[in-house]
């Protein structure tokens, strides 16, 4: 796959974060550029300046796990950004086929029946199932209750994504809404590196690129992060202010998609605030047409 402009982006863009003083390098008084210039990087890199300048045109097919692993110690990448340049060079050279998880749209997939089960059993915080363009593929019945901004509007696809940049509603339900626009742009760029054939994502960062200044500039700057577990903080239309901590789980039966539970502090405001919720939530089911028209 011809991936040079996604390399090269990248790789310049983790140049440009770095200080001389961060790579133990003297600052100097007359730089042109920012960050490391390219000759400093292959001489951290234990590299000809050359061969470094290729690599940063874009030229990763064929290079080696211990050059990626040089050039990664050279840039000071953390694991995301290091898991992402070895995506970027498979994706190169073509090695990433094999291990390439089968496209799944979130129109095709549906979940089979003992993941829903398993969902629908965990009662105590929204549960829910998401691939890497950040879809809802499967929630439990407080998922749905909790995203109920993002299911109320059709457009949003019941993607997060499209939810952040898109939806004014978004600006509420995330009180540090530049924080998640950070991490769902990361999530995206990260796929994008795992998964460069999928179709569905490019047409998503087409549709979020044209739409929304806020992604393009945070699409531009190529940040990449792992998203396992963390705490957040919402403001639900319903139940007010929470503060959530959450566990991402890779699946290991469906490669690609990610577990989600949130949950609260025993004793918390938070955790009553999702009694609340889920009370409000089984309310409405039992009042909904459709349950009453099958009770």
């Amino acid at each position: 796959m011809d991936n040079r402009d996604e390399v090269r982006e990248f790789l310049t863009s983790r140049r440009a974060n770095i200080t001389p003083e961060q790579a133990g390098l003297p600052s100097g008084s007359r730089r042109r550029v920012p960050g490391l210039r390219r000759s400093e990087v292959a001489a951290l890199a234990d590299m000809s300046v050359e061969y470094y300048a290729k690599l940063e045109r874009g030229n990763l097919a064929g290079v080696s796990p211990a050059v990626l692993e040089a050039v990664a110690r050279a840039l000071r990448l953390d694991d995301a950004e290091r898991a992402h340049l070895h995506h970027l060079a498979q994706a190169a050279d073509g090695s990433d086929v094999l291990a390439r998880p089968r496209r799944r749209t979130a129109r095709q997939w549906t979940p089979h029946r003992s993941l829903q089960w398993t969902l629908d059993a965990v009662t105590a915080g929204p549960a829910f199932v998401r691939n890497g363009r950040l879809d809802i593929l499967a929630a439990n019945p407080l998922a749905r209750a909790f995203y109920s901004d993002v299911y109320a509007a059709p457009q949003n696809q019941a993607n997060l994504a499209r939810f952040n940049f898109l939806d004014p509603a978004s600006r509420r339900f995330y009180p540090d809404w530049d924080l998640f626009a950070d991490m769902a742009v990361a999530i995206l760029r990260t796929e994008a590196g795992r998964s460069p054939h999928d179709k569905d994502l490019h047409d998503l960062v087409g549709e979020l690129s044209t739409r929304s200044e806020e992604f393009r500039t945070r699409w531009g700057a190529h940040n990449v992060r792992h998203h396992g577990t963390g705490t957040k903080r919402f403001r639900h239309s319903t139940v007010g202010e929470l503060t959530l901590a959450f566990e991402g789980l890779e699946m290991a039966a469906e490669p690609g998609l990610t577990l989600t539970i949130y949950t609260a502090e025993p004793g918390s405001p938070s955790e009553e605030a999702l009694r609340l919720l889920a009370s409000w939530a089984a309310t409405e089911e039992a009042d909904s047409p459709t349950r009453q028209s099958t009770g």
